[in-house]
């Protein structure tokens, strides 16, 4: 059978971010269709009518996912993943003759549109016109979409996924240790401190089963919060022994590595809490 030019094709469709992509293809004029767990269509007959086959399926199912279909798929189709640790998925996706395009969205299911959202393309096996294609849809609805590979693409989540998600989730657990119930802080705190808390409680809000792979599977993560316990060890030792000097050259050091952002940060933060106050 030949796959349908117009059809797009999601696996896990019936998912929050296959449902939110479904619209997007929509909105650009292409026939979608979904498989799912419970669905009449299977993955595998999905992956031969479709000339674009989406995986949105968790973390710790998309290779298996890929590695089913992946016999299934041609060299004319383009075959795209959105999982958020690339290395796994993209080694899966070579293994098909289609096209391949990583993809990750860093945004939630629950935002409106693509409009102002960031999206990472891995254009791992991809002639420019396939790349076009995605990455020009993503754009014309809004979308930033930064290009990396596989590697860079890994090495920055470990960063931007594996230390934030580690940092906020060791602050939870240190608020719980020393009983600093949430609830109470709320009387005590400024906006700045509501939107930090609130941070907190929106991941907690959420599925362990989404941010346990995140921070466990990615290979780079355990390098990168490493570091973190030894910075924490270090200022700690400062703050303990009240090492004035120490922490001036702490904060100085950090001060001016992340002194080509402050004055945005300033701006971005100071709309945040406008806008809290305001609400």
């Amino acid at each position: 059978m030949k796959p349908d030019d117009n059809t797009v094709g999601i696996i896990g469709g019936r998912g929050e971010m296959g449902r939110f992509f479904r619209e997007v293809f929509e909105k650009e004029g292409y026939q979608v269709i979904v498989s799912g767990r419970t669905t009449p269509l299977s993955a595998r007959d999905l992956a031969q009518q479709a000339r674009i086959v989406m995986v949105s399926v968790p973390i710790r199912e998309t290779v298996g996912v890929i590695n089913d279909i992946a016999p299934f798929l041609s060299g004319g189709q383009i075959l795209c993943d959105l999982t958020s640790i690339k290395q796994g998925s993209i080694e899966a996706t070579l293994s098909s003759p289609a096209q391949v395009l990583g993809l990750q969205p860093k945004f939630g299911p629950e935002m409106s549109s693509l409009e102002g959202q960031t999206v990472i393309a891995v254009p791992a096996r991809c002639m420019p016109a396939a790349g076009d294609e995605i990455m020009g849809l993503l754009s014309r609805q809004g979308a930033r979409v930064t290009v990396a590979t596989v590697a860079e693409h890994d090495q920055m989540m470990a960063v931007i996924q594996g230390l934030m998600h580690f940092s906020t989730l060791v602050v939870a657990e240190t608020m719980r240790t020393v009983n600093a119930s949430p609830e109470a802080l709320l009387r005590y705190q400024s906006p700045i401190y509501q939107i930090e808390t609130g941070i907190i409680g929106r991941i907690l809000g959420q599925d362990a089963a989404l941010y346990g792979p995140i921070l466990q599977d990615n290979p780079a993560v355990c390098e990168v919060v490493t570091a973190f316990s030894a910075a924490a060890a270090r200022l700690q030792k400062i703050v303990c022994t009240r090492d004035t000097e120490g922490f001036a050259a702490f904060f100085e050091e950090n001060a001016g590595f992340f002194a080509p952002v402050i004055p945005a940060s300033m701006e971005t933060t100071n709309r945040l809490i406008q806008g809290l106050v305001e609400r």
